[in-house]
């Protein structure tokens, strides 16, 4: 069960490993893009291409689903980065049904752990397997993985490595599984008094904007958590041009006491396009005026040299 890109890997991952994946259950085919085509999830692509049964249920406690889901008699169901199931449906196979979550848990439990550990600042995050039960992301751990977040880490890149790194553990999870060498540990035993746990919950535009106030470092940790998707934005005002927002994609930063207000915009009008923040100065390599492509500093300078000057709304 598995809908985005980040669920390919372990389902190729499976395939691969001779496993016999009687079915797939992914999101209905839906509009996307500019031209509102219908689209199918990547999991589906992949499923058809390597013709495995696909179900598209709606409603995942609708009697047909259940019923056809029933009939694929599987003894184990797999989910990465899907719905959260009804009690029916993952009590369903005799082995359980187990979840991969791209945090090591209980830290991160939520829809967004990958954006959520950078923009925290984290310099470490992992994956877990786990056997689900009623409330999201708390069931018995079976495996865990640390990988670091390096600095040059956006959420992209972080996504991959844990994509490719989740394949690999969702196999080694399931041949424990099959020889029964696992002891699934309870999450609750990990916690106490001391473990402040960091949710991870889905973002909205409202989490996106930056507040220039902030400090260089957590402006930068948000713009890294946020790319390549969504999109940490400001909206920039240009003189006699009015207000645009502009998605910011990679920054780097320099502490120091600037004195001027914050979201002030110093630049060359050439190479240099920087923004006065809360302890510094915010330093915009990569970025994307809205109704534009993504571009660098330069190219969009290039694009603009005739007016200005500019500054960020806080």
């Amino acid at each position: 069960m598995g809908t985005p890109e980040f669920a390919v890997e372990p389902l190729r991952a499976l395939s691969s490993a001779g496993y016999n994946v009687l079915a797939v259950i992914t999101a209905p085919d839906k509009p996307a893009g500019r031209g509102q085509k219908i689209h199918a999830s990547p999991v589906k692509e992949f499923a058809v291409q390597n013709n495995i049964p696909v179900l598209q249920p709606v409603k995942l406690k609708d009697p047909d689903f259940i019923a056809e889901l029933k009939s694929v008699d599987a003894n184990l169901m797999v989910v990465v980065a899907f719905r959260m199931l009804p009690e029916i449906v993952w009590q369903m196979p005799e082995y359980g049904t187990l979840n991969l979550h791209a945090s090591l848990l209980p830290q991160y439990r939520g829809a967004a752990p990958i954006n959520h550990a950078i923009i925290n600042g984290e310099t470490e995050t992992g994956l877990t397997t786990f056997f689900i039960e009623q409330e999201i992301d708390t069931g018995n751990i079976i495996l865990s993985r640390n990988l670091p977040i390096l600095p040059s880490d956006d959420a992209g890149a972080l996504h991959d490595r844990l994509m490719f790194a989740g394949g690999d553990m969702v196999v080694e999870t399931l041949k424990m599984i099959a020889t029964g060498n696992i002891k699934p540990q309870s999450q609750d035993k990990l916690l106490s008094a001391k473990i402040v746990l960091h949710p991870a919950p889905k973002i909205f535009k409202k989490d996106c904007r930056i507040n220039w106030d902030n400090s260089c470092i957590s402006i930068h940790n948000l713009v890294r958590g946020l790319s390549p998707f969504p999109g940490a934005y400001s909206n920039l005002i240009i003189e006699n041009e009015g207000i645009k927002q502009v998605k910011i994609f990679r920054t780097s930063f320099q502490i120091s006491e600037t004195g001027e207000t914050h979201g002030t915009v110093i630049t060359d009008h050439k190479n240099i396009f920087s923004v006065i923040a809360g302890d510094g100065t915010i330093h915009i390599e990569e970025l994307q005026l809205e109704g534009k492509k993504r571009m660098t500093t330069a190219e969009f300078l290039r694009g603009m040299h005739s007016v200005g000057p500019f500054r960020f709304e806080n």
